[in-house]
């Protein structure tokens, strides 16, 4: 029996499961948490901790037909100009209710484009960010950067205000593909700005990477690839492009025809995944390779990788204050999520209250899930004395949890004394394995494609 045919009998090709950035992912999120969980948690929060800290930037210049972010359109500064007082109105609200003596492990601006603000607005932000929270010493500060939104000044900027860590969405460069989804970005125009951001000294690279694009081939995506590494980035998400219409209107301008089916799709992974170990990458997790000194593969050979909805991280906070129409927090006793949209967001904020609308308080059950199903996910095992040290939980349930999920997919996955542990072969199952520990109802969303 082949590799392929094991995995179309186990179901890969047809499965649509959540990616687990999350536990429970989003859609079970519920009306039921509001600001007064959201002022609540982050009261509890001990003095004198690291916790890191998200701010969303909903605006492009132009709107991607792939991409499934809370973002708008806008020509204009008036809007993000408006908007960043809004933030810095909401980061007032959040000085008044913070502990003492905290500090951020990681600061990071995301969106949209955080690089649609002038040079003036970027040091705006980040002074009023950093004047309310400090850098921890070894903080990470990273911004999500279009290259075509870019330009000496607004690097200059970021560097002064201390970012050491760019995020570059490449997706790919081939130009027919980026005509037909929307992103229209050269390699020339890409090399520019890693080279402007490492000129400013800022010398920790990310880049995002897509396979599963409308006409994307197995050359196409190795020419992509090769052009990416001749950028040298530290790490790379290479994530599989979820086409979820239902959810994101603008990708109904995507052809669907010209889409690679399922065991295409995982023969564009394979291609890259070998370019990027042929290259000295280590490989991360499920879509992630980071060069041997980064971080995250520090982090991975120390078993301290986690994931969040960034995907993999090496941080080590257990708080995450999200900041901005659509941003999530995470805290011990569970997340929160900001109203959507920028008008719900803003009349919120203006009238003294944080935009909190929705979000998920823990249970018992729900803890223990999270950890198997993250563990599973960046380790590819469980360790068993690790979970019965931590969790009120007997040897023999947790057994019981291993069989119903090695059953499922035929014994592939290995139950022994120290734990449950999957084999390389099982890699391309990794969220089908992880989603027979999680015990929300999967048909109350639609997710993407488990490849």
């Amino acid at each position: 029996m082949t590799k392929q045919s094991q995995l179309a009998r186990l179901g890969l090709f047809d499965a649509r499961v959540p990616r687990y950035t999350s536990y429970p992912t989003s859609p079970h999120f519920s009306g039921d948490v509001d600001q007064s969980h959201f002022t609540s948690w982050i009261s509890k929060i001990p003095a004198g901790s690291e916790i890191s800290l998200y701010l969303h930037v909903p605006f492009c210049r132009h709107l991607c037909w792939f991409c499934a972010c809370r973002t708008q359109g806008t020509q204009s500064e008036e809007p993000v100009r408006a908007y960043l007082e809004t933030l810095k109105a909401e980061i007032a609200l959040l000085k008044e209710i913070l502990p003492e003596n905290l500090s951020l492990s990681r600061l990071h601006w995301g969106g949209g484009t955080p690089t649609l603000m002038t040079a003036d607005m970027i040091s705006d932000l980040a002074g009023t960010v950093l004047d309310v929270i400090p850098m921890a010493e070894g903080g990470e500060f990273s911004v999500e950067i279009d290259p075509n939104e870019l330009d000496e000044s607004r690097v200059k900027a970021l560097a002064d205000a201390g970012m050491n860590r760019a995020s570059i969405g490449v997706q790919d460069f081939d130009d027919e593909i980026q005509k037909v989804i929307g992103r229209i970005q050269s390699y020339e125009l890409t090399k520019n700005a890693a080279d402007m951001i490492r000129a400013h000294g800022i010398n920790s690279l990310n880049a995002d990477i897509l396979y599963g694009l409308p006409h994307q081939t197995d050359a196409r995506i190795a020419e992509s690839v090769q052009k990416l590494l001749t950028l040298s980035p530290s790490r790379v998400a290479l994530y599989g492009y979820a086409h979820v219409p239902w959810m994101a209107k603008r990708q109904q301008l995507i052809p669907t025809d010209a889409l690679p089916v399922p065991e295409e799709r995982l023969g564009l992974y394979e291609v890259a995944r070998k370019l990027f170990l042929a290259d000295g990458y280590d490989e991360i997790g499920i879509d992630h390779f980071a060069l041997p000194d980064d971080g995250l593969a520090v982090a991975q050979r120390n078993g301290v990788l986690r994931r969040n909805f960034q995907g993999y991280t090496d941080d080590k906070s257990e708080v995450l204050i999200g900041l901005g129409a659509s941003s999530i927090s995470k805290f011990p006793q569970g997340f929160a999520q900001h109203a959507p949209g920028t008008s719900q967001y803003t009349a919120a904020v203006r009238d003294g209250k944080f935009a909190t609308v929705r979000g998920h308080v823990f249970s018992d059950e729900d803890h223990l899930r999270a950890r198997l199903i993250e563990s599973i996910m960046c380790n590819f095992r469980i360790d068993t004395a690790e979970i019965l040290r931590d969790f009120d939980i007997s040897r023999a349930d947790l057994e019981a949890m291993y069989k119903v999920a090695s059953d499922a997919f035929e014994g592939l996955p290995k139950i022994t004394a120290d734990g449950f542990t999957l084999p390389r072969e099982a890699f391309p199952l990794t969220r089908m394995i992880a989603r027979s520990f999680d015990a929300y109802d999967l048909s109350k969303a639609g997710h993407s494609s488990a490849v």
